[in-house]
């Protein structure tokens, strides 16, 4: 198994540099590639902030990460929670993995102050 960078997976994603995105191509579909949560939040914040991506866009590329079978996302179970929170509500992506990740390691809440989270899953507004 290989694990992703965040820079190597936005090179095969958006393809904007062709010698960076070939290499990174030839990298992923070499074996199974293994994307961390902190990496795919890093995706999102990357696709957003620099190539200003919107929320339909970030989906489907989530979606499509999601359900290939050359790439093993860590907590994949959480993350497609996640993905559901965010397309349902308007907290950040980010935010909603973190109060997924957090109710699995037993929390009963997230406390936040950030009102985008407000009536995504688990956060509490202080």
């Amino acid at each position: 198994m290989n694990g992703l960078d965040t820079n190597v997976l936005i090179r095969y994603l958006v393809v904007d540099d062709e010698t960076q995105a070939a290499k990174a191509k030839r990298y992923i579909e070499s074996g199974i590639s293994y994307v961390n949560c902190i990496v795919l939040s890093e995706v999102v914040w990357v696709l957003e902030s620099a190539y200003g991506y919107g929320k339909e866009a970030i989906v489907g590329v989530l979606e499509r990460l999601l359900s290939t079978q050359e790439v093993e996302i860590e907590d994949s179970d959480l993350a497609l929670l996640a993905l559901h929170d965010y397309r349902r509500s308007s907290a950040g992506f980010t935010d909603c993995l973190i109060g997924r990740r957090n109710a699995a390691h037993g929390c009963g809440q997230t406390g936040s102050f950030d009102r985008r989270a407000k009536g995504a899953a688990g956060f509490r507004m202080l």
